[in-house]
């Protein structure tokens, strides 16, 4: 079954380009129902499974170099599967507003479907490298084939930006091949017998390897200057997947690869990603704060947000703190994945509403729009608040396990660090309750005039996304079941 929902949306994106007469409403309705179906098989998939690794595929590939078709989900890759195919489905109704070239388009995110699912899905490092590869190329036709503004210009700044990180990466998995005994690209073998483990300067070189590749996509600060031009210019639901799911790929990467896979490097560099991730809780909150362009300013939202994951996943590398802390600071950064996924995607979506009525991001040019766009209004201010960690939504139970874990773990260094982060969520809330106050609550300004309220496919686009959060904010339990054996099992894999 998990074969099948991984490569559906590509079978169904070759049908799309080979269908000559197939109209541009007719695709994006093909994509809807395909994006739809696979999120029933991921439901079923969910209801179905029973712990550990799932729905195990495991084939020869590349046998010479020990490299196969592995897959399965557990629960840290399963909830981000079901986010994923949520996300693209809601995309896909949200494209039946109408696009340029929608034959295309629609099989160019169907392949990106698949992209995404196989690596959230992948046991096997050099299959997974294959899927993080294709992710970076899948995008940049977004941006460039559909975005606006300079779209040219930072479609090849994020291929150039993130296909170098892509590269590190390899270095680091040859690295890996290279340290296992026997030589494996396979992840369930290389967890269960850590390479390097009596080289502590080679396992430290493979650790900046993986590292670098993955903070690239992450983004991490420093290495994040590709992310706001490429979401200013990239279309709403590009946008949408880009830091929705695309920029798990790396913190997905550091909890499945870099941490199980290298637990002693990890442990004695855990303060480099504790910093790091510190680093992009102030640094995104603060330049979020001084943007007067809406996109960019949630784009680094997203640098914030990912901040808070790298954040816990280096606090679980403490071994000197306690250990349930450390679960609790994992178990949050998975659900953080998850909450931020379903948050920033509606909020992308819902600018990509303001950009379709009045071709501008400009919060100078808005004010007052929830005089005449109350239904759009409200949705707006529902993600914001979830986006800043309001009680009751997602944001609130991922962020709360996250600091309740950092400094739950009892080292000095520890405290510090979640003291600080949570000076992050008074900055965003400042600079959320700006936005809403200036675009929707001001004085009419010169754009108003030409903002209309949510249409039906804009509304079945971004309320569901909002109604999940919603849930998960008030009960929790469902998804947390899932990601708490999971987060148990990599702190173990950690202390070894």
């Amino acid at each position: 079954m998990l074969s099948a929902v991984i490569f559906l949306p590509l079978a169904v994106a070759a049908a799309v380009l080979l269908l000559p007469r197939l109209g541009a409403r007719a695709a994006i309705r093909v994509w809807i129902a395909a994006a739809a179906a696979d999120l029933l098989l991921v439901a079923v998939m969910w209801v179905g499974y029973e712990g550990g690794i799932g729905y195990e595929t495991r084939m020869r590939w590349i046998p010479s170099v020990g490299a196969g078709y592995h897959v399965g989900v557990d629960g840290m890759s399963l909830p981000l599967m079901a986010m994923t195919a949520l996300l693209f489905l809601v995309c896909s109704i949200y494209s039946l507003r109408g696009t340029r070239r929608a034959r295309a388009y629609a099989a160019l995110f169907l392949s990106l479907q698949t992209v995404c699912l196989g690596l959230f899905a992948a046991l096997d490092l050099l299959l997974f490298f294959v899927f993080f590869d294709l992710s970076i190329v899948g995008m940049y036709f977004v941006i460039a084939g559909w975005g606006h503004g300079d779209r040219l210009r930072s479609a090849l700044k994020f291929f150039l930006y993130t296909f170098l990180g892509s590269l590190a990466l390899l270095l680091g998995f040859i690295g890996l091949y290279l340290g296992g005994d026997p030589r494996t690209f396979d992840m369930v073998d290389l967890t269960r017998a850590p390479p390097f483990a009596g080289a502590p300067g080679t396992a430290g070189l493979v650790l900046l390897a993986v590292g670098v590749g993955l903070a690239v996509k992450t983004p991490t600060v420093p290495f994040h200057t590709w992310l706001p031009p490429a979401h200013t210019d990239a279309p709403a639901a590009g946008s949408a997947i880009l830091a929705g799911v695309m920029l798990k790929m790396g913190t997905y990467g550091f909890a499945r690869i870099a941490m199980p896979m290298l637990p002693g490097a990890w442990q004695r560099h855990a303060w480099v990603f504790v910093v790091a991730g510190v680093a992009g809780v102030l640094y995104g909150a603060l330049v979020a704060l001084a943007q007067d362009d809406l996109k960019r300013l949630i784009a680094y939202t997203s640098v914030n947000h990912m901040g808070y994951i790298v954040l816990a996943l280096g606090a679980a590398g403490l071994v000197a703190g306690d250990a349930r802390a450390r679960e609790l600071a994992v178990s949050g950064a998975v659900t953080q994945m998850v909450s931020h996924g379903l948050v920033t995607g509606a909020l992308f979506l819902l600018t990509g509403v303001l950009w379709d009525r009045a071709r501008s991001y400009d919060l100078d040019g808005f004010g007052g729009i929830a005089a005449t766009a109350p239904i759009f209004t409200g949705l707006t201010a529902v993600a914001a608040f979830a986006s800043l960690g309001l009680p009751g939504l997602s944001g609130f139970i991922a962020e709360f396990q996250i600091f309740a874990g950092v400094i739950g773990i009892g080292t000095p260094g520890g405290v510090v660090a979640g003291a600080l982060s949570v000076t992050g969520v008074l900055i965003t809330a400042a600079l959320l309750l700006r936005m809403l106050h200036k675009v929707y609550l001001g004085r009419p300004g010169e754009l108003t005039p030409r903002v209309t309220d949510v249409r039906p496919d804009e509304l079945a686009a971004v309320a569901p996304l909002m109604i999940l959060s919603l849930i998960i904010g008030i009960a929790p339990r469902w998804l947390l079941d899932m990601i708490e054996p999971v987060s148990a099992a990599v702190v173990s894999l950690v202390s070894r």
